[in-house]
């Protein structure tokens, strides 16, 4: 089965999709060594582990470079794109198309610019043009309306979303959203499956009783990795037992394995 095609098929098991957001080759590694059936990317993390901070289309090279560097990954990789790094929808597609030829399964594009939303219709020609261009791409349209605090209805919320639907979009992201009833209403009205972040106090079990079919963990790995990092030079200099680390012998055979495929 193509990577493509099994990613999106994860969309409709008995559970919803986890998806750890990874930020470089061995958090990836990681992931998929601990059994997940697919891995994503953070803009953050990636930005971030790079010394940028997050938006600003600053991952646009960060991003197909750790695509590239995931070819071999033997499970499906979902890029995030942010806002598809520039306003034209041609241009977004062909770095779709690159993104793809690099061996990514899937995007997550957003409907922001520079912290505001922008007028669904453009996002739309946007997911027109990449499914246009790539169509066995899974796409994860992302609905900033509960995650920015702007236009934060659920009217708001479903037309946007369902303007990307027309425009060929094969999932909803909703990141933000943690009302229960109002999620369950966007399941409900939604013909396609419903991504979210984690949300607190709500179980994978229960998000499934919710209708939600996706759950990502978002920069969340890699902000608990920098603070595992401050607890272990904290411990050490205070004279704690350090918290345990992945063994160097599993992470440095993991990458031997990976790059000499």
């Amino acid at each position: 089965m193509k990577p493509a095609t099994a990613f999106a098929r994860l969309h409709h098991g008995p559970t919803p999709l986890l998806l750890p957001n990874a930020w470089d080759v061995t958090s990836a590694l990681a992931f998929a060594r601990a059994g997940y059936p697919a891995v994503g990317t953070s803009s953050f993390g990636v930005a971030a582990s790079d010394g940028r901070p997050d938006g600003g289309r600053a991952t646009r090279e960060l991003n197909l470079a750790l695509a590239t560097a995931l070819q071999r990954l033997p499970i499906p990789v979902s890029v995030d794109i942010e806002d598809g790094y520039h306003d034209d929808p041609g241009a977004v597609a062909d770095y779709v198309a690159d993104l793809a030829h690099a061996g990514a399964s899937g995007i997550n594009i957003e409907d922001s610019t520079a912290e505001a939303l922008i007028d669904p219709a453009r996002h739309a020609a946007k997911i027109a043009a990449i499914k246009d261009r790539c169509p066995a791409v899974f796409l994860n349209a992302r609905v900033d309306t509960y995650w920015l605090g702007q236009d934060a209805t659920p009217e708001h919320t479903l037309a946007r979303a369902e303007a990307y639907i027309r425009a060929g979009a094969d999932g909803v992201f909703l990141p933000g959203l943690t009302d229960p009833a109002i999620l369950r209403e966007a399941t409900r009205e939604l013909p396609l499956p419903v991504n979210t972040l984690a949300v607190p106090d709500l179980t994978l079990d229960q998000l499934a009783d919710l209708g939600v079919r996706r759950v990502s963990t978002g920069s969340l790995p890699y902000r608990a990795a920098i603070h595992a990092a401050l607890d272990v030079a904290a411990a050490v200099r205070d004279g704690r037992t350090p918290p345990p680390g992945l063994p160097y012998s599993d992470l440095q055979t993991a990458l031997v394995d990976h790059t000499t495929k």
